[in-house]
């Protein structure tokens, strides 16, 4: 599914053709994953192939979850080693990348967690060592992330001590970016309550600017990324006065 979802946002169309071609399987295999991805509203299949579906922007968190998962956990491990010790409060935004933090912050005792995320807090609220507060709001169907009015207002009742963001894209010129406007509203609350904001990053979004700013350059303290990350785009950003770390 990736692998055809990533030829549809490249282009917005391709042909049945190209797909047994990319993909090297028959086209019988082909018009089948095609079949099952208009089902779930991924895609419209067309007279030869398929296009990509107007609404669909971002590519849905069940699929994203195995898109580069060794530097990503590479990347949550040293964004975990930068939280000071002892008791300490820190805020996660969705994504797969926050999620693998959040993992590793599993085992650390006196931690708050605070999340729009609802994978994140499923996957952490067991643990008794943790107080793990989730914000109300609206789910997005594709991020399983509580956004809106009521998410918002969560963030703006608490202060922690680190924000920490994931991001569809972050660059020198728009600082830290999202498709949906209204999860960027919700994150950008977060971040304006937070004594210091860590985005993590795998190196695919540095230098990439998409639709909705969730945080200005100058909001944000620390980027780790990975060793894939434009070297030019990442001097820019530390021009800025951010803290790079490359994983």
């Amino acid at each position: 599914m990736l692998a055809v979802l990533s030829l549809l946002d490249a282009d917005g169309s391709v042909s049945l053709g190209a797909l047994t071609h990319e993909l090297g399987v028959s086209a019988a295999t082909v018009r089948r994953d095609l079949a099952d991805m208009e089902d779930q509203g991924l895609l419209v299949r067309t007279h030869g192939g398929a296009r990509l579906r107007l609404a669909l922007v971002e590519v849905p968190v069940r699929l994203r979850d195995s898109q580069s998962r060794e530097a990503k956990l590479r990347i949550a491990r040293r964004a975990a080693e930068l939280l000071p010790g002892g008791r300490y409060s820190v805020a996660l935004s969705g994504g797969t990348t926050t999620a693998e933090v959040a993992r590793v912050l599993a085992v650390r005792p006196e931690l708050a967690i605070i999340t729009n995320s609802l994978t994140t807090a499923m996957a952490i609220a067991s643990r008794p060592n943790l107080k793990v507060i989730i914000t109300g709001g609206v789910v997005r169907s594709s991020s399983f992330e509580a956004v809106g009015a009521l998410a918002e207002n969560t963030f703006n009742s608490i202060n922690v001590g680190t924000a920490i963001l994931g991001t569809d894209g972050i660059s020198a010129e728009g600082g830290a970016t999202t498709h949906d406007e209204t999860e960027a509203r919700t994150n950008h609350a977060m971040v304006a309550h937070a004594q210091r904001v860590m985005v993590v990053a795998d190196g695919s979004k540095v230098g990439r600017l998409t639709l909705a700013k969730m945080a200005d350059l100058g909001e944000i303290h620390v980027l780790v990324t990975d060793s894939t990350a434009d070297q030019e785009e990442l001097e820019r950003i530390a021009a800025a006065g951010v803290e790079i770390h490359v994983v």
